[in-house]
């Protein structure tokens, strides 16, 4: 008997969105062709309450080395590719990763004739000045030109990276350019994925999605003092300082550099996607607080 449900590659699925994706892909009855680095790390539990691997991956295809690794025959059958693959913390160059690791799935799946590649970018990347999100607005273009049909999901930004608002507040003290009013709507992780499951049998298309709140970077601090039990205190840090925190960041690395780039730029611009899901972000921190 022939098997009718769609192959779906998952390339960076041991990330946090990544493995939400898998998780989402499973209980939808897909089968799950998962690139991972490490079985054992795939099969512990993520961070921030991202599921582990452990029981939700069909065929698994282990790549320690990165693009090296990747045979070509990974894609062989495979209907539609995910990509939650980007580095922001992590010790890696974002164009190495977020670009040409990413075009190489993209020349894979074209030479096997993927259905479509859909691709878990970032808001605002055309204005950022980060190497973060220049490699992914380079990816996102290179993209768009593919003749597998391409569907882009930009996320306002991640409750798990707001998880940092929290541990301040924890310690009595937060801060943010300005008077905090930029305004943006978080997403967690499982609303997410679901979104972009949702748009797998599709048509192309490039979406800007955000959680079920519109809140400003204000709000998420009074959000994470009102979990913690404390009362809020924000600092406001003048907009001319931030040049000044690029100067010393790029003087320690590249990297520091263009990390702090890319989270200044999120402090001074808005990103408001269209609103989906379910989880709020006072819920998150107060899981977080248990």
């Amino acid at each position: 008997m022939t098997d009718s449900r769609k192959r779906v590659l998952v390339a960076g699925a041991t990330g946090y969105v990544g493995r939400h994706i898998v998780a989402r892909l499973h209980d939808e009855g897909h089968v799950v062709r998962a690139v991972v680095r490490d079985r054992a790390r795939a099969a512990a539990p993520g961070a921030y309450g991202a599921p582990s691997l452990d029981g939700l991956v069909d065929d698994w295809v282990v790549a320690p080395g990165g693009a090296e690794d990747l045979d070509p025959q990974m894609m062989s059958g495979v209907d539609h590719v995910v990509s939650a693959l980007g580095v922001t913390r992590q010790k890696a160059d974002p164009w190495t990763i977020d670009f040409h690791l990413n075009l190489r799935y993209l020349e894979l799946a074209e030479r096997q004739g993927a259905s479509s590649f859909l691709y878990v970018g970032v808001m605002n990347a055309a204005s950022g000045t980060s190497a973060v999100s220049r490699a992914k607005h380079a990816f996102m273009e290179a993209l768009r030109r593919s003749r597998v049909a391409p569907q882009i999901v930009n996320p306002s930004g991640y409750f798990s990276d707001l998880t940092e608002i929290y541990d301040l507040a924890r310690r009595g003290m937060a801060f943010g350019l300005g008077d905090g009013s930029v305004r943006l709507s978080p997403i967690h992780g499982a609303d997410l994925a679901d979104f972009c499951v949702s748009r797998l049998d599709g048509a192309a298309g490039t979406w800007d999605v955000g959680g079920p709140e519109v809140l400003t970077y204000r709000d998420v601090v009074r959000t994470a003092f009102e979990a913690v039990g404390r009362k809020p205190r924000y600092t406001r840090v003048p907009r001319p300082l931030a040049s000044s925190a690029v100067w010393a960041a790029d003087r320690i690395s590249p990297r520091a550099g263009s990390l702090t780039r890319f989270f200044l730029d999120g402090m001074q611009t808005d990103s408001v996607g269209e609103p989906h899901g379910t989880h709020t972000l006072a819920d998150y921190f107060a899981g977080l607080a248990l």
